[in-house]
């Protein structure tokens, strides 16, 4: 038996899963490691750290293959191919020649370069960015990362300039790891993600380094997300195994959940929420506020998968996190799993609509100031209606990020899928086939940003022939339709934005 070993690299955890021919998870090792804030603000990884730990459980996940069915070693040679996904965003600096890390990674949360974001667009340079690279200006990307560790660790700029230092995100961390330093590469979907990546040509774009003051010499080719890009060290596994896939997380569960054609949308229910649009050949222009990028690119073929694709991105702050605040915070709950059935203990939530803007608005309203809102309160208002109210601010919040895609796009939407912790919640997915007026289709498998990763290096390598088959794997295991009327789901929706509007008027800078 042969199976595609998926890494999957995420923001307090590393993971390894082997993925069989049927599309089945069959072996699954998983280590955290530690996060830091050293400041207000800043969040940073040690990428000696990602990468140790990321070895140790592709080592664990392998060994659990039994030897017989590798042929030699213990899972040794169980892995036709490797496949990468990766926490976006989150920047490390190393030495070419020692590899060592000069400097912490600074993670995708961290916001020190915040201050730099606003100078870029007090000088009217957002349109630029936007026309480039489909993002706005923001301390989320990885431009101005780089750009802080090479004006703040000593000797790096002039060492950044000699060619002495590469950047990447964290899949080319590994990938220079992997094989023994002799790849420095990352793919379009993570370059499409760092501010200096013209999407439309696929190249790293002069005018944005030089915005940034980002040296050429640092960057990191670009290869296609689905294709060979050289083998491991040897040493690594016992044998060298093609690296074949890589795609940023988001973009890696969109393959995961076989959104090949245009209009076909996944979202993905964590700590907060990604949605993402397939929009075909060709980026979208948002008149929205929401995020084009690349969502992968392949070798030219007939076959869907292997097209280049692009995608709207929608991000909304707090999903689970909203529960994680009833447990917490309020202390309503003791558990999160317990928000379901106290939800459920009541029809609607009496008119109570909770706004999660803890930490601003994401998208559509992307508005830093709004604050968190709590209104319609009565003397019979109870803990249930609070926690349905929670559960649908963030289905609402849902609503709100694809209606504004489907603005953008003119696509029309036949369904959602869905994946994340908290898509497990059947009254939260019947609440969002409400609000949406549109099913939502929950998988068998919802680990689908390790499926993404396992396809797209499955693909490259013939494990499977071409996207009509990976899709075939996709299995659902239950669909949502909607039950509320359209004169009540409009009305719903039209209060819903009138809280949003009480959260956006309450604080300003």
């Amino acid at each position: 038996m042969r199976y595609i070993l998926a890494l999957d690299q995420g923001t307090t955890s590393s993971r390894a899963l082997l993925v069989d021919h049927a599309g089945q998870i069959v072996a699954v090792a998983q280590k955290e490691f530690t996060q830091r804030f050293p400041r207000p603000g800043w969040v940073e990884h040690d990428p000696m750290e990602i990468w140790q730990s990321q070895l140790a459980v592709a080592r664990a996940c392998l060994e659990r293959v039994p030897a017989a069915l590798a042929g030699q070693g213990p899972g040794r040679a169980a892995s036709v191919a490797i496949g990468i996904t990766n926490q976006r965003e989150t920047t490390v600096l190393w030495d070419r020649l020692t590899g060592e890390p000069v400097g912490s990674a600074i993670v995708w949360q961290d916001r020190r370069t915040a201050a730099q974001c606003d100078r870029l667009r007090a000088a009217g340079k957002e349109d630029l960015v936007r026309a480039r690279t489909g993002l706005l200006i923001d301390a989320y990307f990885s431009a101005t990362k780089l750009q802080w560790l090479l004006d703040n660790v000593p000797g790096a700029r002039l060492r950044a300039r000699n060619g002495e230092l590469a950047f990447g995100t964290v899949d080319a961390w590994l990938i220079w790891n992997l094989t023994g330093g002799r790849v420095h590469a990352t793919d379009a979907s993570n370059a499409s993600r760092t501010l200096l990546f013209d999407i439309r040509k696929l190249d790293w774009d002069d005018e944005l380094l030089a915005l940034f003051d980002i040296p050429r010499s640092v960057l990191p080719a670009v290869v296609p997300s689905c294709g060979v890009l050289g083998e491991t060290d040897p040493g690594l596994f016992g044998s060298a195994i093609p690296i074949a896939g890589i795609a940023g997380d988001q973009q890696a569960a969109t393959f995961g959940q076989a959104c090949f054609a245009p209009g076909m949308v996944k979202n993905t229910y964590g700590t907060g929420c990604f949605m993402l649009m397939n929009t075909g050949t060709a980026p979208v222009e948002s008149a929205n506020q929401l995020v084009a990028t690349v969502g992968w690119q392949g070798p030219p073929g007939g076959d869907p998968a292997r097209r280049a694709a692009y995608c709207l991105e929608a991000s909304v702050f707090m999903a689970g996190a909203t529960i994680q605040w009833l447990r917490d915070g309020l202390k309503i709950i003791s558990s999160a799993p317990e928000v379901e059935a106290l939800a459920a203990s009541v029809a609607d939530p009496g008119d109570v609509y909770l706004v999660p803007a803890f930490a601003g608005l994401g998208a559509p309203d992307w508005d830093p100031y709004a604050r968190g809102v709590l209104i319609g309160l009565t003397r019979g208002t109870t803990r249930a209606h609070i926690a349905r109210a929670a559960l649908e601010s963030i289905a609402l919040q849902v609503t709100d990020s694809l209606a504004a895609m489907m603005d953008d796009s003119s696509l029309a939407i036949r369904e959602l899928r869905v994946d994340g912790g908290a898509c497990g919640n059947d009254l939260l997915m019947q609440m969002q086939a409400d609000f949406l007026g549109v099913p939502v289709a929950r998988p068998q498998i919802t680990e689908t940003t390790a499926l993404g990763a396992a396809y797209l290096a499955g693909l490259a390598t013939g494990f499977w022939a071409d996207g009509e088959e990976i899709a075939g794997h996709w299995q659902l295991e239950r669909r949502f339709e909607p039950s509320m009327t359209e004169s009540a789901r409009r009305a719903k929706v039209a209060r819903w934005r009138e809280a949003v509007a009480r959260s956006r008027a309450w604080a300003r800078p």
